[in-house]
């Protein structure tokens, strides 16, 4: 529902100053219609319609080069109510529309949720037993424990964003709390591909103290007849005091295909497991979900903030957010980043399985501006595309051709569909065979 309101939102970002301009719009469309539409309606110059494949929207803007492909209108001479006949500078306005509504809706979503919400504030020393860290970032100087609080001599006051100011973001230092004093940690150039290369789900997470409270059925857990309420206390040797140290064990101490020892609390005893599992079997984990034994491990605070204060705060939030996400893109230029692109399926995954509202415009806020940067990119066929063709014209006072711009644009839309055809098969290869 949201995407299709965001789709909405972007072409009308195209189509009000197409029509302020005096520019000619024949289609505005939810989905496409090829052959056929499931509904439409012709208001004025304009058919508003739905079609049948849900691959995103478009409106079709008179005398324009886009992907109608439409050569029997720009084989005419031009007309003055055509995209085509006006000056590059409205064109360019026409073109940056889409981007700028799906900016700016984020701005506001944000804005919106940290008014009625306010923002969770936590630093390194509210979390009582501190992060666990990787083994990429023991390596770099962490040690369990710590408590970020000064990233390049700043106060971290959401400390949950280390990870992401590690991977995104040109981090130098790290100050941490360790027993009460302060010790700076030089930060290398490469952590981020390092941490990527390792997987980002390994840390820095906070600590807790935990229990078993539920067992995943058919898992590891429950083929050893673990129960709530029972307690892994070591792994190969590794003590497990903490939900991080569990993790850490069977990522750095456990051998795939080599037999180790899980010590395991049964009803007040301890018994020591014996088992080998394959890298695909200590992927999977242990299925075990736990509860903290001491639920006063952070200390959250919420900030609240007034009405102006909320619309900064929303812009900043919103900078960052696309920040991160265009960050993100050079992990996708590897092997592995390759393999975890995703399409629809994975947009779906960003929504909650429970509905909340909070929660629902959060994500509608994300995949705006997620939309804004794809949009942006400079491939033919997307508003990207025709805006480096504008500035180009804007700059050296040259258009390009029309029949360069039929061949870049039908370059732009095979390069769109290989990569939708490869995202979703990711989604689809993961879905058969998991990840």
């Amino acid at each position: 529902m949201s995407l299709s309101l965001l789709i909405v939102l972007h072409e009308l970002g195209h189509f009000i100053p197409a029509r302020l301009f005096k520019i000619k719009v024949e289609k505005f469309y939810l989905f496409f219609d090829i052959k056929f539409s499931l509904f439409k309606k012709k208001i004025g110059d304009t058919v508003y319609g739905i079609g049948w494949l849900p691959l995103g929207g478009y409106v079709k803007i008179a005398g324009m080069i886009d992907e109608s492909m439409d050569r029997e209108q720009m084989a005419k001479p031009p007309q003055p109510w055509e995209f085509r006949s006006k000056p590059a500078w409205q064109r360019l306005i026409v073109m940056l529309g889409g981007v700028i509504v799906n900016v700016v809706v984020g701005f506001i979503i944000y804005a919106g949720i940290i008014y009625t919400q306010g923002t969770q504030q936590a630093t390194g020393d509210d979390f009582k037993y501190g992060f666990g860290f990787s083994k990429t970032l023991e390596d770099v100087g962490f040690v369990q424990g710590d408590q970020p609080y000064l990233v390049n001599g700043d106060t971290l006051e959401r400390a949950l964003e280390l990870k992401k100011a590690l991977l995104f973001r040109d981090v130098k230092t790290v100050t941490v709390l360790r027993n009460g004093a302060p010790v700076t940690i030089n930060i290398p150039e490469d952590i981020g591909d390092r941490m990527f290369e390792a997987g980002v789900d390994l840390g820095p997470s906070y600590r807790r103290p935990f229990v078993i409270d539920s067992i995943a059925k058919g898992s590891l857990a429950d083929s050893l007849q673990i129960k709530k309420g029972d307690d892994v206390i070591a792994v190969a040797g590794y003590p497990v005091a903490y939900q991080t140290d569990f993790k850490y064990a069977i990522n750095n101490i456990v051998v795939p295909g080599e037999p180790f020892i899980m010590s395991i609390m049964y009803n007040g005893e301890q018994q020591d497991v014996e088992l080998t599992l394959s890298k695909e079997q200590l992927a999977k984990g242990l299925g075990v979900y736990s509860l903290s034994t001491d639920m006063d491990f952070v200390n959250l605070s919420i900030k609240k903030y007034g009405i102006a204060e909320s619309f900064v705060e929303g812009i900043s939030m919103g900078y960052w957010t696309m920040h991160d996400y265009i960050a993100q893109f050079k992990y996708v230029f590897t092997k592995k980043g390759a393999g975890q692109l995703g399409g629809f399926g994975t947009i779906a995954k960003l929504y909650p399985d429970t509905f909340d509202w909070v929660d629902f415009w959060r994500t509608t806020a994300l995949i705006s501006f997620i939309l804004a940067v794809m949009n942006i990119l400079p491939i033919p066929a997307l508003d990207g595309g025709h805006v480096m063709f504008l500035l180009y014209e804007i700059i050296t006072g040259r258009k390009p051709g029309e029949k360069f711009m039929e061949r870049a644009q039908i370059i732009g839309i095979l390069i769109l569909l290989a990569l939708m055809l490869y995202a979703n098969g990711n989604d689809v290869y993961k879905w058969l065979f998991g990840s």
